[in-house]
């Protein structure tokens, strides 16, 4: 009868998991079924964009309905969005994420520009594409999520942004990414005193950080008061948009070294009262 430890030892020892090849197999096998036309523009959207000034150059309308028929494609098989119709993905999507178009005008060719929570690449992958003056760097800490996002960077050709696999509270503590942006830009990721801990960090002293936010953009500026002061930035203004809010923040001089705090812990336990003053 056969030795099953010798049996065992002839095949070599067994393959240990390599989460990383399992991802990256995974998003192959993903993109290897998605569209290659892109999804048509639906005239709304055009329409909308040009009251918004966008005046779109030669195969951009095109590169973006390539990669909102990859997202919808993908999010068939991963959490990436829970929107289905492209219409609607047009407008809450695409449109959602030009909005911030304005805003970022007034940056200088060369400029860098951190997507915090980028998930499917909302709002960083419409804006690379219609930007390409701009560095982009879009994080997020989920590797299916940023697996995609690179190889959708990829199949559109955009060159001139990078995908970084991390938790925002990690990243920016890492030299390489803290006080380093000229804007930061996010959207749907929490209150507006737990996303000011987590985007403020990233930016330059009189840089900027953008957030995308709904109705109540008033009320939590209000109830951010004492996060911004902590943080050591201010708001400077607030614009309307189609799809919502740009909220507006001011970096005034480099983010004290207690912020941000551990993983999650900006979420639990938002920034709100002189007592959260680290000692």
């Amino acid at each position: 009868m056969p030795n099953p430890s010798s049996a065992t030892s002839a095949r070599g020892p067994a393959r240990k998991p390599d989460p990383d090849r399992d991802v990256l197999a995974f998003i192959a096998e993903v993109m290897a079924g998605a569209p290659t036309e892109p999804l048509q523009a639906p005239p709304d959207f055009l329409a909308a964009a040009g009251e918004l000034g966008i005046a779109f150059e030669p195969g951009e309308v095109e590169k973006l309905g390539r990669f909102l028929g990859l997202l919808l494609h993908a999010s068939t098989r991963m959490n990436l969005t829970a929107i289905k119709e492209p219409g609607q993905a047009w407008q809450r999507h695409i449109l959602d994420a030009l909005t911030l178009m304005a805003p970022l005008a007034e940056l200088p060719p060369g400029s860098t520009v951190v997507d915090i929570g980028t998930g499917g690449g909302v709002p960083g992958v419409p804006l690379a594409v219609v930007r390409p003056d701009l560095r982009f760097t879009l994080l997020d800490a989920t590797a299916k999520k940023t697996a995609f996002v690179r190889a959708a960077l990829d199949v559109l050709g955009v060159k001139h942004a990078s995908v970084v696999t991390s938790r925002a509270e990690q990243a920016a503590r890492d030299p390489q990414h803290r006080d380093a942006y000229d804007a930061a830009i996010a959207r749907a990721v929490g209150p507006m005193a737990t996303i000011a801990e987590l985007a403020t960090p990233f930016v330059k002293p009189g840089g900027v950080a953008l957030l995308i936010k709904g109705e109540r953009a008033g009320d939590e500026l209000a109830d951010a008061k004492a996060a911004l002061h902590l943080l050591l930035s201010t708001h400077v203004g607030t614009l309307e948009t189609p799809t919502g809010r740009i909220v507006v923040l001011e970096k005034m001089r480099p983010t004290p070294k207690a912020y941000p705090r551990g993983n999650g812990e900006p979420k639990r336990r938002p920034l709100r009262h002189d007592q959260d003053r680290p000692a």
